[in-house]
């Protein structure tokens, strides 16, 4: 297969084609300039160099935005196709007849080359999608009568069944909106979409300098919580989110057409920590006290065809995903970020190759904490779903939490969905469905165990298969907990022989998280390897060269020799970038440089994200519950979380021992005592991998300290702590600090409690070392 790149430049709303030369294969047709990616070079590397030698132009290379293979008859493609930018306006032809600057919907009367032909397909189906249902400059707006716009709402909106009410709600926010925009100028939009939640808003008023996120309680007499929440989450997502919005200034405004205006802080609203509350009289005057006359006009085109990059939770990408949703539409799509539809390409093409070929294959899908495996994952089963109903994929876990959280999250999405939608889907009904697309893997497991049949799924994706139970663990629960004397296989290699019993073709996709093995009797990546190795020497196995050169995921440099000698290496299952964290990707190799105690390093690293990502550490509670409460704008998530084995936290309030219900931890509202809002209820290491919240309070423990500048690894056992002395165990100590420093998607309070002078097992050596080497890496002390 031959890798080919090709470039999109744009102005304005044309795109740049080029015509090909008489010498050239497919002379006459029609394509995005670009050409083959030699072996030494970057698909961005090879772009430069193809627009500089065919046009003599040097060209900024800027996102992905499509991958498509190709069947010539002589040869096979893989198109990589980015945008592009340049400040040239001199074009020396070199290799082509023409070039042109063509709109996108003209796209189609060109004779474009057949490779090309999805890009094109993708960019007008881009093109065509509406982000509001409505838009117009106000102006035309305040001219146009309102049964004309309510008519192209209505065509516009697809759920019938509550038209009648939506109507009248679009009938007042209309007559308010013509009365109060009158002698101003900018542009309206009914219903613009905020993608990553699925919904839309009210309304956006772009005028002057000020984006204005106005949502509507018709007949409402009084400003509720829920819906301050609500307005203030669109704003937060397209100041987060919406590229246009990261720099201009963001209003948040609800209207309770029967309320009387309330005071407002108008910093404390610039600052998303309140929004305008206001009555129909008085949003006029509110609009004007936020606009500056005297600065810049924000440009209106240029915003609202500005990038959307949502950075979902885990949760909302699943329900997004479950409603049909691309992984394209719900990720970020930065340049220099891996983007997590390349994985997912990747896969898929994998997955059609063994089925056209009838063979088996095993992906393993690497990546650093919050690079997206489990989003990847999900996705894939999803896609195969929808696909194929044979194929019956599904989403494995033996993240119980995980699999707890993620079907509830579906389950109560799903009722709220068909509700809308005008058929009601009862809470059970909502689980049966979401149950069978996410199973938890030792169900999966025992299963089969006691049939001996050919699976059902032909695809299956193991989420933190590096967590799988090596044989010990597996032949102590069987003996214990089943019956079964002398199980001889660890849970890898009995789950490749449950999926080797097809006769036919099957695909399985690990994901693994090199150094996220946190519990006795994981077996790592290791294991997996050593099946094929050992035993199951006839599938085709797929790899990225992180594996073998990274020894987070092989320790044994036997099998590191093994794998590319008997495997397929892929560069693109490795996601090397951290997408947990929007506002910062370095974070990972940070919480890495604190743990290795490369204490310059992580100076270093902290120096470059702590603008965009807040740590911050205290000795008092109190205080870290404050600080991360007054970080948290609409409903955030926030939460406190802690190592299990921190035993000794119980004396400064912290129970690690708790048990908590994780979907009502991570679910529910911020008025539940369950919530992780109310700071009461702590989650472990083990209630949160694999999931993430806005803003941690991270509870440092005993049990992993400083002295003497190395860690120190303990045990609470009794009345007393004990050393650990295997590296193994040592190593899964590391790790669960690696994930509680790792779940926060916008900043994080780290609390080292103080020591005591009366109770022996808490020493004050046991915190006042790690507390300073805190401080000594430039986290900010918030007791001084």
């Amino acid at each position: 297969m031959i890798e080919v790149v090709a470039g999109i430049l744009r102005n304005e709303d044309k795109v740049l084609i080029a015509k090909r030369g008489n010498h050239k294969d497919l002379s006459g047709f029609w394509e995005f300039p670009g050409g083959k990616i030699e072996s030494n070079e970057s698909p961005e590397e090879a772009l430069k160099r193809e627009f500089k030698e065919e046009f003599d132009i040097e060209i900024k290379v800027k996102e992905e935005f499509h991958q498509n293979i190709y069947d010539y008859p002589s040869k096979t493609i893989q198109l990589k196709s980015y945008f592009a930018e340049t400040s040239s306006e001199s074009f020396t032809l070199k290799e082509h007849e023409k070039i042109e600057w063509v709109t996108i919907n003209d796209l189609s009367s060109y004779k474009i080359s057949p490779a090309d032909i999805p890009v094109v397909k993708k960019l007008q189906a881009q093109t065509s999608i509406k982000r509001a249902y409505y838009s117009g400059y106000i102006s035309e707006f305040l001219k146009t009568s309102p049964d004309e716009i309510s008519g192209k709402l209505s065509n516009n909106h697809s759920n019938r069944s509550l038209e009648d009410l939506q109507r009248n709600a679009w009938t007042k926010q209309i007559d308010i909106l013509q009365k109060t925009l009158q002698g101003l100028d900018g542009k309206v939009y009914f219903e613009f979409a905020i993608p990553r939640m699925g919904k839309r808003v009210d309304n956006i008023l772009v005028i002057h300098d000020c984006v204005f996120v106005v949502e509507f309680k018709v007949g409402e007499t009084n400003f509720n919580k829920s819906d301050q929440n609500q307005v203030l989450d669109y704003t937060l997502d397209l100041a987060n989110f919406h590229e246009g919005s990261h720099n201009v200034k963001l209003v948040p405004i609800l209207v309770s057409t029967n309320a009387k205006t309330e005071q407002f802080d108008k910093e404390a609203v610039l600052n998303f920590s309140e929004v305008v509350k206001v009555g129909v009289n008085d949003l006029k005057s509110v609009l004007l006290n936020f606009i500056i006359e005297d600065s810049p006009n924000i440009d209106t085109i240029a915003w609202e065809n500005s990038i959307y990059k949502p950075t979902p939770t885990i949760v909302e990408a699943a329900q997004a995903l479950y409603k049909g949703h691309n992984v394209k539409d719900i990720s970020r799509s930065d340049s220099g970020a891996i983007n997590l539809s390349k994985t997912s390409n990747c896969l898929a093409r994998i997955i059609e190759e063994t089925k056209k070929n009838q063979r088996k294959s095993i992906c393993f899908v690497t990546g650093v904490p919050g690079a997206g495996k489990t989003l990847a994952g999900l996705n894939i089963a999803n896609q195969r779903m929808k696909a194929d109903e044979d194929e019956h994929s599904v989403f494995l876990s033996g993240n119980g939490p995980l699999v707890d959280v993620l079907r509830e999250g579906l389950a109560r999405d799903l009722v709220i969905t068909s509700k809308a939608e005008g058929d009601s889907v009862t809470k059970e009904n909502a689980k049966r469905q979401t149950n069978a697309f996410i199973q938890n893997i030792h169900h999966f497991r025992d299963e089969y165990l006691k049939f001996t049949v050919e699976p059902t799924e032909k695809v299956v994706v193991f989420d933190e298969a590096q967590r799988a139970w090596n044989e010990k663990q597996v032949s102590s629960f069987m003996k214990r907990k089943k019956g079964v004397e002398n199980f001889d296989k660890s849970e890898p290699e009995f789950l490749i022989e449950v999926m080797n019993r097809h006769s036919k073709w099957c695909t399985v996709i690990c994901l693994i998280g090199g150094g996220q093995e946190i519990n006795t009797g994981e077996a790592g990546l290791e294991e997996w390897v050593n099946s094929f190795k050992n035993r199951f020497k006839s599938w085709d196995i797929y790899f990225s060269d992180q594996i073998i050169s990274n020894e987070n995921y092989l320790k044994s440099d036997e099998l590191r020799e093994w794998l590319p000698a008997n495997g397929n290496k892929e560069t693109e299952l490795h996601l090397a970038v951290s997408v947990r964290s929007f506002r910062s990707e370095k974070l990972s190799a940070f919480v890495h440089s604190l743990l290795e105690l490369e204490s310059e390093k992580a100076k270093d690293l902290y120096s470059h994200i702590r603008n965009d990502f807040p740590i911050v550490i205290t000795r008092n509670l109190e205080t870290a519950k404050s600080w991360i409460r007054n970080q948290k704008r609409g409903t955030e998530r926030t939460g406190i979380i802690a190592s299990s084995g921190a035993r000794r936290l119980k004396a400064v309030g912290i129970d690690v021992k708790n048990e908590i219900s994780a979907p009502n931890w991570f679910l529910n509202a911020e008025d539940d005592v369950r919530s992780s809002y109310f700071l009461e209820e702590i989650a472990t290491e083990f209630d949160i991998q694999g999931l993430e919240i806005d803003y941690t309070c991270v509870a440092w423990g005993g049990n992993f300290h400083l002295n003497e500048g190395q860690w120190n690894y303990q045990n609470f056992k009794g009345t007393k702590w004990q050393n650990i002395k295997q590296d193994i165990n040592k190593e899964y100590l590391k790790n669960t600090y690696r994930v509680l420093l790792t779940r926060a998607r916008q900043g994080m309070v780290i609390f080292v409690p103080e020591g005591s002078d009366i109770d022996q097992t808490r020493p004050n050596h046991f915190y006042d070392y790690t507390f300073e080497y805190l401080k000594q890496i430039g986290l900010v002390d918030l007791d001084n």
